[in-house]
């Protein structure tokens, strides 16, 4: 925070620096296409003094009374304090040019305090619009940039905000899969099978995978597969080959990446919402395919509850939040239900950021 307001402030210095000698430049510029001389040089006396003020004036009234009154919507109060402001910092700017500059080059009378302080019309045309007009262009730009700031800020506070949604659901996902393993290794151990250690090899992939490739932005979609076949190697033990059918195809012929747990959680919710759910003979039917343009990935099992929402656990509504956060429109999610069947088909696009 303390770097990013030294930005803001030299940022703003350079700016500063920037406009108004643009400006003083300017003005110089106009005078002398139409004086030379000595005339010229007094103009150029004039134009530095009425500079100074439009500096001055230009960040009272940004920094203080839009600050301090109008952006609190304190409308009465600023429109007074303008109009105040404007008339005093003119009367002053007078004064100053009066009894300050004119005595270097000129030895006329000089006006009065009060002739200087009455005389409005002479201050509103003379000292008040040319100090509105620096001034107006000065508050337009920083209108223009502040509104730029806050747009990028808002925008890096939204990204900050969907990362953490998105790391806040992945730690609720992660407990469930160790659950769901923990609880097969449990059942091989107390048959004493031969599989026993091979399970715990398998669940040592998953956590490692969750624990580490699942915390990054992207991971190839054969890693992903690969702890695929060991989450579906683990959840087959429960079943005998009656009970589940599982097939797989893939077309591989693309190193695309996908974000780390997306095709896993899917899986995970075909046995969760078909076998687990079914005591009659549940299919799983699972589809990858990759190429340089997208990536495919199919899943589909049947059901014995017609009743059944898949939606009701947090898989899906995480796999679309992520969908939405990685690719921006660039992808399709599609869910089917027919027949018993729940199906689900996520096409992403194989270019992101």
């Amino acid at each position: 925070m303390k770097t990013k307001t030294i930005s803001y402030n030299r940022q703003n210095i350079y700016f500063q620096l920037f406009f108004w000698i643009a400006l003083f430049l300017f003005g110089i510029a106009r005078a002398y296409e139409d004086y030379n001389g000595g005339m010229f040089k007094q103009l150029v006396i004039y134009n530095f003094c009425h500079w100074i003020f439009q500096i001055l004036t230009a960040n009272f009234i940004y920094y203080v009374l839009i600050r301090h009154l109008f952006d609190p919507k304190r409308y009465a109060e600023f429109i007074f304090y303008l109009l105040l402001s404007l008339y005093s910092i003119s009367a002053i700017n007078r004064i100053f040019i009066v009894h300050v500059a004119e005595p270097f080059f000129t030895h006329e009378p000089k006006d009065s305090l009060i002739s200087i302080f009455t005389d409005i019309r002479y201050l509103l045309f003379h000292y008040t619009f040319p100090i509105i007009s620096g001034t107006f262009i000065f508050i337009s730009i920083m209108f223009f940039m502040r509104y730029k700031d806050e747009k990028e800020n808002t925008t890096q506070l939204e990204k900050e905000k969907t990362e953490l949604e998105l790391k806040s659901l992945k730690s609720q996902l992660n407990p469930h899969f160790l659950f769901n393993t923990l609880n097969n290794i449990y059942s091989l151990s107390i048959s004493n099978s031969d599989k026993t250690s091979q399970s715990i090899s398998q669940l040592s992939d998953i956590l490692d995978y969750i624990l580490y490739k699942g915390q990054k932005k992207w991971v190839p979609v054969a890693d992903e597969l690969r702890i695929i076949d060991d989450y579906i190697a683990l959840e087959s033990l429960r079943y005998s080959d009656e009970r589940l059918k599982i097939a797989r195809k893939t077309a591989i012929t693309s190193p695309n990446s996908i974000p780390p747990l997306l095709y896993l959680t899917l899986v995970e919710n075909a046995f969760k919402h078909g076998a687990g759910k079914s005591a009659e003979q549940t299919e799983i039917k699972i589809e990858v395919e990759t190429n340089k343009k997208e990536s495919v990935f199919r899943i589909e099992n049947t059901y014995g509850d017609i009743s059944d929402q898949h939606e009701k656990g947090i898989g899906l509504e995480n796999i679309k939040r992520q969908l939405e956060y990685h690719y921006q429109g660039r992808f399709s999610f599609h869910i089917s239900r027919e027949n018993n069947i729940f199906s689900v088909e996520i096409i992403t696009s194989s270019q992101y950021d």
